[in-house]
């Protein structure tokens, strides 16, 4: 039996949000807003945070700094069950941080300060370690720079090699992207960016011809988070899509992290591929009802009774 039903390895940050921001003051100058809020974020934490709430047994693996941010960020994730124990602590940098002004549509320019995460390392020795679970969900390549040495494949490999079934997800492209995703995606069984970040890398436009793009490069299934149009899926034998459930969006922040936890825990709880991928949906949409990575989701029963009863977008 494993310790852990998943493991989320990757970009961890605190953010600060704060909601209605129509416009900046000018100068020096004051606005009211209604509120601002403090939580832990990221493509590895925002999405074990929402796995935990509805009631996985997770484990976070990153790393945060030895300031105040961290101390916040560590409490708050233990507050909501997840287990820590290999989260690292650095003196090298600060916790990565991002300022969200959130618009009243929901928009979420944002200002970031990278951090501690980018010293996230995970050494050969800590691999039975991280793996002692069924899923791996490797988190924000991108923000993440002394795992995209080659140490990130590493694992990846070494997780498939055990029995794992892995899972991607990645943040911000750049020009080099690409050739990371050469030795990643060959040991990942399902590779989740948006449908944006994999328009831009591929350069394609279709879905189909997207995911068969990524396919071709190693990854062994495709699930693309479309915002309003819900999600695409494509496997090797088929392709469809998951449409999103409406609801008054109040905070884009951290629903494509909070897709990835949702469908992480419907896997783990042996859902087929579509209800996981609805899971998925569900829990991204509560998050988009409120303010923060983790807004809306209070447990497995009240997600799958919003699933099961909400309106569907077409």
């Amino acid at each position: 039996m494993t310790k852990f039903d998943a493991v989320f390895v990757g970009f961890a940050t605190l953010d600060i949000s704060g909601r209605p921001v129509p416009d900046l003051p000018q100068g020096g100058g004051l606005a009211f807003i209604d509120e601002i809020r403090l939580n832990p974020a990221g493509t590895a934490s925002g999405a074990a945070l929402n796995a935990a709430k509805l009631g996985i047994n997770s484990s976070l693996v990153s790393c945060i700094g030895n300031d105040e941010k961290g101390d916040f960020v560590l409490q708050a994730c233990q507050r909501l069950g997840l287990d820590c124990s290999l989260t690292q602590r650095t003196n090298k940098a600060q916790t990565s941080s991002t300022i969200l002004t959130i618009r009243p549509n929901g928009d979420r320019p944002c200002l970031h300060s990278r951090g501690a995460s980018d010293h996230l390392f995970v050494g050969d020795d800590l691999f039975d370690d991280v793996c002692d679970a069924k899923f791996l969900h490797y988190g924000g390549t991108g923000f993440i720079r002394a795992m995209e040495t080659g140490q990130g494949t590493k694992l990846l490999r070494y997780a498939k090699s055990k029995g794992l079934t892995t899972t991607f997800d990645l943040i911000a492209p750049e020009p080099d992207t690409i050739d990371k995703l050469r030795d990643l995606l060959p040991h990942v069984d399902y590779f989740m960016p948006s449908m944006e970040e994999a328009e831009e890398i591929s350069g394609l436009k279709e879905p189909g011809d997207i995911a068969r793009f990524f396919m071709d490069l190693g990854a062994a299934n495709c699930i693309f988070k479309w915002g309003p149009k819900g999600s695409f899926i494509k496997t090797p034998d088929a392709g469809f899509r998951i449409p999103a459930y409406k609801v008054k969006v109040e905070d884009t922040t951290g629903c494509g992290d909070s897709y990835c936890g949702g469908f992480i825990a419907g896997m783990c709880m042996d859902f087929d591929l579509e209800d996981a991928c609805r899971l998925g949906t569900a829990t991204s949409g509560l998050v988009a009802s409120g303010l923060g990575s983790d807004a809306g989701v209070v447990d497995l029963e009240s997600t799958l009774a919003f699933m099961n009863t909400a309106e569907i977008l077409s």
